[in-house]
Formats: C-alpha cells, sequence, structure tokens
C-alpha cells in the first residue's frame, strides 16, 4: 500500500518555487512542471513529493 503523500494548494506551490500562478499553468502545458491533482469541483493541488522532486531537478541541472 502507498503511504499517504501530502497535498500541497497552489498558494504553497507559489511559495515553494517562487513562481506565479501564470507562470505554474504554463509550465504545466508546457510540460515543465508536475500536473496538478484535481481535488474538487474548482479545486487543484500538487504532490509535495512532486514539487521537491522538480526543485532537485532544478538544482541537479543548474550543477551539470
Amino acid at each position: 500500500m502507498n503511504t499517504p503523500q501530502n497535498i500541497l494548494r497552489r498558494d504553497a506551490v507559489e511559495r515553494m518555487t517562487g513562481l506565479p500562478k501564470s507562470t505554474l499553468y504554463a509550465k504545466v502545458a508546457a510540460g515543465e512542471f508536475p500536473k496538478p491533482i484535481k481535488l474538487g469541483a474548482r479545486a487543484v493541488g500538487w504532490l509535495e513529493h512532486d514539487i521537491a522532486s522538480w526543485q532537485l531537478a532544478r538544482i541537479e541541472a543548474r550543477a551539470a
């Protein structure tokens, strides 16, 4: 069985990444950022693990 993960709402993702809402969604559309999961009719969130993995990939790309 999978371990439950934290789901972050958009405002938390913006704070973690430093990216504004428009850039987040543009990167999602371009396949450059993890897709959100639908939580309800008008609510989405991102898995904390996906955001952390994205951040680590940016750090590793910088070192290359």
